[in-house]
């Protein structure tokens, strides 16, 4: 589940409350839960558009501009199940209220930071902020609309979102494209009256937002998984100061390890664990999560290098670049419900497969296109099939992972499921910007990947390092293709909670 069509759920199954808001104001709530959504899904497609003028602006290296995006992605995928609990302890309103409030305080610092290092400090408060905002987007819907009500709201919601995801990125392109180097920060300030709006709309139109006193969250885990994955990829970037085998990079890594292994060894035994390790003993839960992460790796890799790559390495303008990523909203949108209907007659693990195969097809043709440079005759062509291949992966592999548990454990493996998908991404932009640094100055860079600069051989060498890039990511995509066919291919029988 990501920000690309699907979204995050908890534990406990969507129930209203009676008096949550008057039956006039479920359409403001809608739109309150609208807006959020589309502060967090446009946060991480117009960011990548963005970091080439961020580096030329703030002096940013290539490790600084992997952690500008990992900053945020690492808060955002060790807190999110966390925010979901404290939302079902506290009150689902007050949490995502709060969640809002903390986002747009790190957008406003992500605004006026004067260094990269601040940047990726705000960026971190932003992605804190968008754990408590995420989940409470479905859970307000939930909380406000009766069931016989609750299927349209969230269809709306749906449809919403995806056009906020597609125009949201374009309109951050047109203003990166006609501004200049410092017109990026404006793409946080806008979040402020957003976000203000909706905490109106909270405020005015919600009435009561009981919580749980009883529930527990784990706090704990939380704090270890943030650990662990911040150790991690503090190892993978280190690569580009040469780092990469020294000891400090190893024991960084090892530390990451341990914490990771303490990290399970707790939610073994957690009273509240917000990961629920007992369902990756369902061979096909296991299956569907390991597709999930090989693909979304991938499929990070990608929308965090390629603009990297057009904008600062072949001349090509924010907006145009912005333009080839809209299909992949434009099919997710128009198609995931066609899809999942359709895994549900002929399997999810054939359509997962097929749909994977087809992305990893498209990274090969971005690889072998790169030493070419033509946007329009080639890398566009390759992100359709791409954001085609993606229409026929998202709403199956949420079929999958509904599939594989009971009724009552659907909501604890929606949350799996979307965590590793952001974990993967955290994890790609780490090593895949090792991979690319090693394999930039093996060619002979002159500079640094991603990087603006007129000196000979830079671009060649970026367009070995992206090459290389989108060779893994194709080898991970074709990886998730095979495991979905061996894993996930017959249609899994309807299991009764």
């Amino acid at each position: 589940m990501t920000d690309y069509g699907r979204a995050s759920e908890r534990s406990s199954a969507p129930v209203s409350v009676p008096g949550f808001c008057a039956e006039a104001n479920r359409k403001w709530v809608l739109v309150a839960a609208i807006l959020a959504s589309a502060l967090g899904f446009i946060d991480g497609s117009i960011v990548a558009i963005a970091l080439p003028a961020m580096r030329e602006s703030l002096g940013a290296t290539l490790a600084q501009a992997q952690w500008i995006s990992n900053a945020y992605m690492l808060t955002l995928s060790a807190l999110i199940l966390v925010g979901g609990a404290m939302g079902d302890r506290f009150g689902v309103a007050r949490i995502f209220g709060g969640g809002i409030a903390i986002f747009i305080i790190g957008s406003i610092a992500c605004a006026v930071a004067p260094t990269a290092d601040l940047l990726i400090v705000a960026r971190a408060v932003k992605g804190v902020g968008a754990a408590f905002m995420v989940p409470g987007s479905l859970a307000i819907i939930a909380r406000a609309y009766p069931k016989a009500e609750r299927g349209r709201a969230i269809g709306i919601w749906a449809a919403a979102s995806a056009v906020t995801t597609a125009l949201g990125p374009i309109a951050g392109g047109v203003l990166l494209t006609l501004g200049g180097d410092e017109i990026w920060r404006w793409i946080f300030a806008v979040n402020l009256p957003l976000g203000a709006y909706v905490l109106w709309l909270l405020a005015t139109r919600i009435e009561r937002d009981p919580g749980h006193p009883g529930q527990g969250v784990d706090y704990l885990g939380a704090v270890l998984a943030t650990l662990a994955l911040g150790l991690i990829a503090w190892a993978l970037t280190g690569a580009e100061h040469g780092e990469a085998g020294d000891l400090r990079a190893l024991g960084l890594g090892a530390a990451g390890l341990a914490a990771l292994v303490i990290f399970v060894l707790w939610e073994l035994r957690a009273p509240h664990p917000m990961v629920r390790m007992g369902l990756f003993r369902d061979r096909s839960f296991s299956a569907a999560n390991t597709a999930t992460f090989c693909l979304y790796f991938a499929l990070s890799g990608i929308l965090f290098f390629l603009p990297m790559t057009a904008i600062a390495g072949w001349g090509v303008s924010e907006i145009e670049v912005t333009l080839a990523f809209v299909p992949l909203s434009v099919f997710i949108g128009a198609l995931s419900s066609r899809t999942g209907a359709l895994a549900d007659r002929v399997g999810a693990g054939r359509l997962i497969a097929a749909g994977s195969a087809l992305v990893a097809l498209s990274f090969a043709a971005l690889a072998l296109a790169a030493p070419h440079q033509n946007f329009w005759g080639h890398v566009f062509p390759a992100m359709v099939v791409m954001g085609f291949g993606m229409s026929a992966v998202v709403a199956p592999l949420s079929v999958a992972v509904m599939a594989a548990v009971d009724e009552d454990d659907t909501g604890a493996a929606s949350g799996i499921n979307n965590a590793l998908s952001r974990i993967a991404g955290l994890v790609a932009v780490a090593a895949l910007g090792s991979l690319a640094a090693a394999t930039y100055g093996a060619a002979g860079g002159p500079a640094s990947f991603g990087a603006v600069s007129e000196a000979e051989g830079h671009i060649g060498a970026g367009n070995a390092a992206f090459a290389a890039v989108a060779w893994v990511t194709a080898a991970l995509a074709a990886l998730s293709s095979c495991i979905a066919w061996f894993g996930l291919s017959r249609p899994a029988p309807s299991r009764a909670g």
